[in-house]
């Protein structure tokens, strides 16, 4: 049986046209200094020593070509990952191993989000997230496309992050008001918002869920965990349609074979039958 679902925050239907933030044009990519210089320019509500650990964190990921693009690049170094973090983490934002969000779930390492965001090559796209969790994927895909959807399964944490979203909307960051959130069981996706250009699934399952791949649209992109549990590999899938109407899907592994960890995705999976 399905879990009920519940919009808490921005309406299903995004506008298709809706441009993006005039912030998403920065900060420069040169320098430190710059960048804490246009950053607190720009976003007086950001701290130095949180934008400072960015762009060391950000330092690291680009010598793991973490992040592939200049948009990429921009999204990471724009998102405040420590608003995303519990109180008592906010000072390990940066660091380079996952973090507790509270029940029973972790915020993704740093490296991680950043090439799953840039092997999904977002320019605009509808996108579906699945499995909210803390908020920072979502913000980070508002600084390449206005139109984002996500699902997280938890009630309390669903509520918990749109709460963190509106939040920072309040401090400035209108482009979180772009992201459309729902409570409910992501293995169904959000059928009534599909087709989706790009769906990115941060928590692990040992398939891909069939209703995720029909939501897709053909030429589409999904990244997402695959494997058993606590051992899953990030997999690429390319949804594409030939001339004769066939549906073709071709996966490729982002990280080279390396196994990666993520919490389990829940759901009406586990107790179809």
């Amino acid at each position: 049986m399905r879990r009920r679902e519940f919009l808490i925050g921005a309406a299903a239907g995004l506008a298709a046209s809706a441009p993006l933030p005039a912030l998403a044009e920065g900060p420069p990519l040169t320098s430190k200094g710059e960048f804490v210089g246009w950053m607190t320019a720009n976003r007086p509500a950001e701290e130095p020593k949180y934008l400072e650990r960015r762009w060391d964190r950000y330092q690291v990921l680009l010598s793991f070509n973490d992040l592939w693009t200049p948009a990429d690049k921009r999204a990471f170094l724009m998102t405040p990952r420590q608003e995303f973090c519990l109180p008592e983490n906010r000072e390990e934002a940066y660091v380079g191993h996952y973090l507790d969000i509270g029940f029973g779930v972790t915020i993704t390492p740093p490296g991680t989000m950043g090439r799953m965001t840039s092997a999904l090559q977002v320019h605009g796209d509808k996108v579906l997230e699945i499995g909210t969790g803390s908020g920072f994927q979502s913000a980070l895909l508002t600084y390449l496309t206005s139109r984002v959807h996500s699902i997280e399964i938890i009630p309390e944490l669903a509520g918990r992050t749109r709460g963190v979203y509106d939040r920072l909307i309040g401090k400035g960051y209108h482009e979180y008001g772009n992201i459309a959130t729902r409570s409910g069981d992501g293995y169904y996706g959000w059928e009534d918002a599909a087709p989706f250009d790009k769906i990115i699934v941060t928590c692990g399952i040992d398939h891909i869920p069939p209703p995720l791949l029909q939501q897709l649209r053909p030429g589409g992109i999904m990244v997402i965990p695959v494997g058993p549990p606590g051992a899953q590999h990030i997999l690429k899938v390319v949804k594409t349609t030939g001339a004769d109407g066939a549906t073709t899907v071709s996966r490729s592994d982002i990280f080279g074979g390396k196994v990666i960890p993520f919490v389990p995705l829940s759901g009406g999976h586990q107790s179809e039958g």
